[in-house]
This record gives structure tokens, C-alpha cells and sequence, in this order.
């Protein structure tokens, strides 16, 4: 149908396997760029964003997380849910992955 399901993105650089930052606020930030693209790529926009999981290695970054997470959706966010885990790939703080609308309007 309309919904484009993202797998989970985590902060890598483009093209490559390394982590674009070691830091929490730079990690969430490169992941949603890669967020940002991939919708781009497939039709949709983060505008049209419905549903996000986050997942983090350590809940005592949430607050930054947050800080940063709230500049890419400033208004109208969609409804996330946020869990802590362990043993994201290549040691990655945070994954986030987003269901989106797509096509039509």
C-alpha cells in the first residue's frame, strides 16, 4: 500500500562502516540524516513520518537524544516509542527505525 517500513538506521557514515561521531547528539544526528535520505530516496519525506522506535545502548541518554531527535521533528512529531537494548552493530549508541507514508497524498 502507502507505508514505506524502515529498517533501523544507526549513525555510519554513508558508504561506509564507521560511526560518523562517538557521542550520543552526533550519533542520533548522522542516523536520522541517513533517515532523512532514505525516505527521500523512496517517495516519502520526515514529514510524513507516522511511528519511531528508538533503540539505545543506555536510557541516560534519552535527554540528548531527545534534544536532537526534537530538531528533526519540530512539530507534530510522530509517535515514538523508545527502548534500551544492548549490542547495537558496530557498537552504535542509537538505532532508530520509522514507518512512513508514501506516494499518493
Amino acid at each position: 500500500g502507502n507505508m514505506l517500513y524502515l529498517s533501523g538506521q544507526i549513525g555510519i557514515i554513508p558508504g561506509t562502516p564507521q560511526l560518523a561521531d562517538t557521542g550520543i547528539a552526533g550519533q542520533t544526528r548522522q542516523a536520522l540524516e541517513n533517515v532523512k535520505a532514505l525516505l527521500v530516496y523512496a517517495g516519502s519525506s520526515l514529514e510524513r513520518v507516522v511511528k519511531c522506535t528508538v533503540f539505545l545502548t543506555d536510557m541516560r541518554d534519552l535527554a540528548k537524544m531527545n534534544e536532537v531527535y526534537a530538531t528533526y521533528f519540530p512539530k507534530d512529531p510522530p509517535a515514538r516509542s523508545t527502548i534500551a537494548g544492548s549490542g547495537l552493530a558496530l557498537g552504535a549508541r542509537v538505532e532508530i527505525e520509522c514507518m512512513a507514508t508514501v506516494g499518493g497524498s
